[in-house]
């Protein structure tokens, strides 16, 4: 996993007062990963424009213009006058140099298109709402056809990872020093394209420091390879489902923790259900189950009877509609619960525990936000908010999980996210380990679905699952 930062301002601050690096040195290292992406995907003489804002966002594309110029027919396209101090140097430079500068985008003729659109508008330093002659010039940015690079963060996308009007739409975003959390709410995940991060003149190892915010990569899932050769169905847990009045629901969810390695799998219900022969069905809770999926597909309850199930000493997995009724309450101070909202039920549960009332836009544009509200407050639990991005929190620490994509956008495929939670929790795994691993199988399924996207079920989810 990667470390991930609200903003880099004190880690920049850092270099220049504790290695002596210079605002000037940063820079030059900025233009010099950007010119090192360029190079390594275009031959010489390709048509490269560069828009350049006012600030140091700006700065770094007029210093990647000198470098690229003489290799690559480079036009730099000023919409604003430099203010900032290394704006204005870097400037001096290139004019130096005989940089080429455009004072409109209407001297790009339709035959002198260019191969790539490098965005160094407004990066991090965004912190207003866009002017009208900037959504325009954004627009017509996205309508080009060129390779689109964006240095830093899209211009468009402020740091609380918002977008109040328009964003550039980019292929890559070259972020600088180490990665931030604004590339990673959910509407950033159709404006950044692929994220790298480049170094600033020290490692990154060195230029970071510490902080509670993680993403997520492949190579944290811990699948539940079994390599103990004396073993019985026993040795893997017995897991019980519950299912409710959508019996479809829990019946997914009992086909995924039986894929991912769980011994037994039984499903709790008094009515006649269609179920693989593989799953057991009882009325009541067996005498050695070792987890508890519930919520999913539940409808009306006996309050009573799910409260008794919710204080039993075993690991739990709780979904869906659960967090509508305040007996989900009882659960937030035990260790060895993971809860799975999406942002509807997630406001939800913020409003019973009155810690806000929101609604799903607000909590949309502020889920980190929310989200380490929650975790402040309790701490023990496991929450994953899902969304394009799915948000992990355990003990105030924050993971984010951005394998999903929108072939998940459709029913039942939460109910897997649940099945394949409880199967790790009852093999053992802590709730934690459970939640991320199982996050991120989830993810890589739907990422290696080679069909269309549009054609996923949640049983490919869990064949996929079974050849990560």
């Amino acid at each position: 996993m990667q470390k991930v930062f609200d903003n880099v301002n004190a880690l920049d601050k850092r270099c220049y007062d504790e290695f002596g690096l210079s605002e000037d040195l940063l820079m030059e290292h900025a233009a010099t990963s950007m010119l090192q992406y360029i190079q390594s995907k275009f031959l010489n003489n390709e048509q490269i424009l560069i828009i350049c804002g006012s600030g140091n966002n700006g700065a770094d594309g007029i210093a990647l213009a000198r470098l690229l110029h003489s290799q690559y027919a480079v036009s730099i396209f000023m919409p604003y006058h430099v203010k900032s101090v290394m704006a204005k140097l870097q400037y001096k430079r290139a004019k130096l140099l005989g940089v080429h500068v455009i004072d409109e985008l209407s001297e790009l003729l339709p035959g002198n298109a260019p191969d790539v659109i490098v965005d160094c508008l407004f990066g991090s330093g965004l912190n207003r709402a866009l002017d009208d002659e900037s959504q325009r010039l954004i627009t017509r940015l996205n309508a080009l056809h060129g390779h689109k690079v964006a240095c830093d963060i899209p211009s468009g996308l402020n740091m609380q990872g918002q977008v109040t009007s328009v964003g550039f739409c980019a292929n890559v975003t070259i972020t600088m020093g180490a990665l931030k959390t604004s590339l990673y709410s959910d509407i950033a995940k159709d404006l950044t394209g692929h994220i790298m991060v480049s170094d600033l003149g020290v490692h990154r190892n060195i230029y970071e420091t510490t902080t509670n915010t993680y993403l997520l990569d492949p190579f944290d899932m811990q699948l539940p390879l079994r390599t103990k050769q004396n073993s019985h169905k026993g040795t893997f847990g017995h897991l019980s489902v519950i299912v409710g009045n959508k019996a479809g629901a829990g019946i997914i969810a009992a086909e995924a923790a039986f894929a991912f390695g769980a011994g037994l799998v039984t499903v709790i219900t008094d009515k006649a259900v269609n179920i693989p022969l593989h799953i057991m069905q009882q009325y009541t809770l067996p005498e050695k189950c070792t987890a508890l999926a519930i919520g999913m597909g539940l409808g009306k309850f006996k309050q009573s009877e799910v409260k008794r199930m919710l204080c039993l000493d075993i690991p739990k997995v709780i979904d869906a509609d659960l967090f509508h009724d305040d007996i989900i309450l009882t659960v937030l101070n035990d260790e060895g619960v993971v809860l799975t909202p999406h942002p509807k039920e997630f406001c939800s549960l913020l409003r019973l525990s009155k810690l806000a009332d929101i609604t799903v836009e607000e909590l949309q544009n502020n889920r980190l936000k929310y989200l380490r509200l929650f975790a402040e407050t309790y701490p023990k639990v496991v929450l994953l908010l899902k969304g394009a991005n799915s948000l992990i929190t355990y003990n105030r620490i924050v993971y984010i999980n951005t394998l999903g994509n929108n072939a998940l956008s459709k029913g039942g495929a939460g109910d897997v996210l649940t099945g394949l939670i409880a199967s790790l929790l009852t093999q053992g795994h802590s709730a934690i380990d459970a939640t991320i691993t199982a996050s991120l199988a989830h993810g890589m399924s739907a990422k290696n679905y080679t069909k269309n996207n549009y054609s996923l079920t949640p049983m490919d989810i869990i064949e996929g699952v079974k050849v990560l």
